[in-house]
């Protein structure tokens, strides 16, 4: 199988400092850590091998982008669910911009989930973790799977399932994560039901970070595509993922831009 991003070989996360973990911005209205993709990657490392000796409940990962502030500026229930995260990152590339023009505090760049699951990868093979993948068909679900232990030898996915089950299967989704062992538990449910399933869930769960991802798994296995880099500096990614899939995500980026625009502009401080 052909690797999907080959990386240099792993090597140790040095943890981030208890007594300085980050900065925050409010940007969009969405209090946002103002991190770097290796940065985060070191507060995972810190609090996955610290759970495994406290057993605190695990930290829940968030993702802020251009969707994510529209909702959560449009919908009450969804902002609770991002006022109880315990870190909520730039996922995308128009919260980093808003920080920098009009934010207190910067953020020095973009951590994409599509990214940050293989900095994750690199930094479990180094550091003695190991991931759940939940979320997903299950042919993606696996194949995704699959391709994380080709490219990154070593890793330890401890358990995988599906996204699809009902409110009657979550308990036993819940103890087959605890029973896996998982650090890391990334979960691709989709918007807003996956940061639900983490929120809902929290003391439940027995793993150090919660990361919620999208449709992370179909980015690694090829089924989507990734918008060129000059596109992604830009803020244009939209638009590369508009061109390709025009009748899923035409209304969606058609109501959503504008409402992301104007609360980054007047919800960053």
């Amino acid at each position: 199988m052909e690797a999907v991003r080959p990386l240099a070989p792993a090597q140790p996360v040095r943890p981030v400092p208890a007594n300085d973990r980050f900065a925050e911005a409010v940007v969009g209205g969405i209090r946002t850590a103002c991190v770097t993709r290796g940065q985060l990657t070191g507060l995972m490392v810190e609090d996955c091998l610290a759970a495994r000796e406290t057993g605190a409940a695990p930290k829940l990962v968030f993702a802020s982008n251009g969707h994510a502030v529209a909702f959560a500026a449009t919908d009450a229930k969804f902002r609770a669910l991002f006022d109880v995260a315990d870190i909520v990152h730039a996922d995308g590339q128009p919260v980093v911009i808003a920080s920098r023009l009009l934010g207190r505090n910067a953020v020095p760049e973009r951590s994409a989930t599509t990214d940050f699951i293989h900095d994750a990868a690199q930094a479990a093979v180094a550091n003695g973790l190991s991931l759940y993948l939940l979320g997903g068909t299950e042919d993606v679900n696996a194949r995704c799977a699959e391709i994380l232990r080709f490219t990154y030898p070593g890793l330890r996915i401890a358990g995988r399932r599906n996204g699809y089950f009902g409110n009657d299967e979550e308990d036993a989704v819940i103890a087959d994560i605890n029973r896996s062992g998982a650090d890391i538990v990334f979960v691709g449910l989709g918007v807003p039901k996956e940061y639900e399933f983490s929120v809902r869930n929290k003391a439940k769960l027995a793993a150090g970070w919660l990361v919620t991802c999208g449709g992370c798994y179909n980015f690694v296995t090829g089924d989507y595509r990734r918008a060129p880099q000059w596109m992604q500096r830009f803020s244009l990614e939209w638009l590369f993922r508009l061109a390709r899939e025009p009748r899923r995500l035409f209304w969606r980026y058609a109501v959503t831009n504008p409402l992301a625009l104007f609360f980054l502009a007047t919800r960053t401080a």
